[in-house]
């Protein structure tokens, strides 16, 4: 994200037959992707977040070069399992997506099944400050139920 104004907003829109979906203007403007490319993540079940690819790397890469130099200096044998899950993750978790013309995203397989959303229904694009969320409809009202009545309070923090 170049400029640095919060990606807000909420859009409903439709999954065509072919797991394809219109990405609006104006959140796909703050997000100021490069070329059209993103990287499309797994966030929780329900949701997919779209990322600007640059900014998606900066997150992941600082944490994994901190984790590989533990692995090279033999302190990760007694963490073998939580390494192994991390690399289960890490291996399924996101993937380089192109947006096509009017900023139309294909949901690839495996992503398709992690949001559970059916062609022909309807998601929810939301805004997450620093990313795009699409959210299936009973997901994003159980996160909001969950989450709306810390606002005031998370904001209050953020804030100062």
């Amino acid at each position: 994200m170049t400029d640095s104004s919060l990606i807000l907003g909420e859009f409903r829109r439709t999954l065509d037959d072919r797991f394809r979906l219109s990405i609006p203007t104006e959140l796909i403007e703050k997000l100021d992707l490069e070329n059209n490319e993103a990287v499309l993540v797994k966030e929780r079940p329900g949701c997919l977040s779209l990322w600007r690819a640059d900014a998606w790397k900066t997150k992941l890469d600082s944490n994994i070069q901190i984790i590989e130099s533990k692995v090279r200096a033999d302190r990760m044998s007694a963490r073998s399992r939580e390494l192994q899950t991390l690399g289960r993750l890490l291996s399924t978790r996101h993937r380089d997506v192109t947006l096509a013309g009017r900023n139309r995203l294909v949901i690839p397989e495996g992503f398709r099944e992690f949001i559970s959303a059916e062609p022909g229904s309807d998601v929810l694009i939301v805004g997450a400050a620093v990313c795009v969320e699409i959210w299936r409809i009973d997901a994003w009202r159980n996160c909001l139920d969950e989450q709306i009545p810390n606002f005031a309070d998370l904001l209050e923090q953020l804030a100062q």
